[in-house]
């Protein structure tokens, strides 16, 4: 029987958890200093601690002979490298790996193709000299290149005026204004959609909702308003946990129908297009417009959440509550039994 195995980061514990619950053998390649939580938990039958996760290229024989399929994550993505994934790491990969560079925002492949080729509404953008309107600035961080540093201004002058502040204190460096990714501030509620894309039984799911924890984002949102301006923050937008969500039944129509584009847009754009997991990150605006802002074409982070518990829309599929990483080893255990492996991997 095939094994599962996952960079120890980013989802993880939930694709571990999963395979462990359909009764498959479970890899986790750690980080040297990163490996605690997967000696804790008992859900690792084989744990293999590297000094850097790029080194994960030079194990592929070793997960060759342990028939591993191994999931991707976003960490696999940014600590490994999209041509490396493509052309170095030859263990066969659960969903599409040509489709995880088009998750950038710049160069030809980017997810603003995949979402324009679809159809689905998504923010306009700018280059810095069109800016005419209040936009979020999207790019690296200084120091954390796979991090990426966020800010709101008003107009062209404050971008620039908020550009060179974060700059002089080191979070961005101004020489990567030019590539950032510009787009409009739209306004409304924001969700993460967590679907599933069977190719075993050719059909999409839509699992669960969440929402992002980000830092130091929620601390401010605790002050009252009288104390924010006071105090004036930086606000950095760091990711550091997601919390479940729920969402009006009469909006589904629309989360179903921008799910079904994708994975249209992805099959033309990217063959064999979506297998497995994807993330659609949307606000909801007043009119009920859903605006996509970012996308996830691998499991997102914020499953993390309905381990143990199960996304609850998964329960109208399943009629038990599954997580994400319970769905992906459903369906690596029953392709592996029906000889469809090479139909759910690449």
């Amino acid at each position: 029987m095939v094994s599962v195995a996952v960079l120890a980061s980013h989802s993880a514990l939930d694709v571990l958890d999963g395979a462990r619950d359909e009764g498959l053998k479970t890899i986790a390649v750690a980080k040297r200093g990163r490996d605690r939580a997967y000696r804790e938990f008992p859900v690792v039958d084989k744990l293999i601690v590297l000094d850097d996760y790029r080194d994960i290229l030079k194990i592929v024989d070793e997960l060759r002979r342990e028939e591993a399929v191994f999931v991707p994550n976003r960490s696999f993505a940014v600590y490994v490298g999209y041509d490396a994934i493509e052309r170095e790491f030859a263990v066969p990969i659960f969903g599409n790996r040509y489709l995880l560079r088009w998750e950038e925002r710049v160069g030809p492949q980017n997810y603003y193709r995949l979402l324009d080729e679809g159809g689905i509404r998504r923010p306009r953008t700018f280059r810095v000299d069109e800016v005419d309107r209040p936009v979020i600035v999207k790019m690296p961080e200084a120091e954390r290149r796979v991090e990426r540093g966020f800010f709101i201004a008003r107009d062209r002058d404050d971008l620039l005026k908020k550009a060179r502040r974060l700059a002089d204190a080191g979070v961005i460096k101004l020489e990567d204004l030019q590539s950032a990714s510009i787009e409009e501030l739209v306004l409304g509620a924001h969700f993460n959609a967590n679907y599933f894309y069977s190719v075993v039984r050719r059909r999409l799911e839509l699992h669960s909702f969440d929402r992002r924890i980000q830092s130091d984002l929620d601390g401010v949102y605790r002050l009252p308003a009288r104390d924010q301006l006071e105090l004036d923050p930086e606000v950095r937008y760091v990711e550091v946990g997601h919390e479940p969500a729920t969402i009006r039944e009469s909006l589904l129509e629309k989360v179903f129908d921008i799910g079904y584009r994708f994975v249209e847009a992805a099959r033309r754009l990217v063959p064999p297009g979506v297998i497995g997991p994807f993330t659609l990150q949307f606000i909801v605006t007043p009119q009920l417009d859903l605006v996509v802002y970012d996308v996830a074409p691998r499991i997102g982070g914020g499953t993390n959440v309905y381990i143990g518990v199960g996304g609850q829309y998964s329960k109208l599929y399943w009629g038990r509550p599954i997580s994400i990483g319970r769905r992906i080893a459903i369906e690596i255990r029953e392709a592996a039994e029906r000889g469809l492996l090479s139909e759910v991997t690449t």
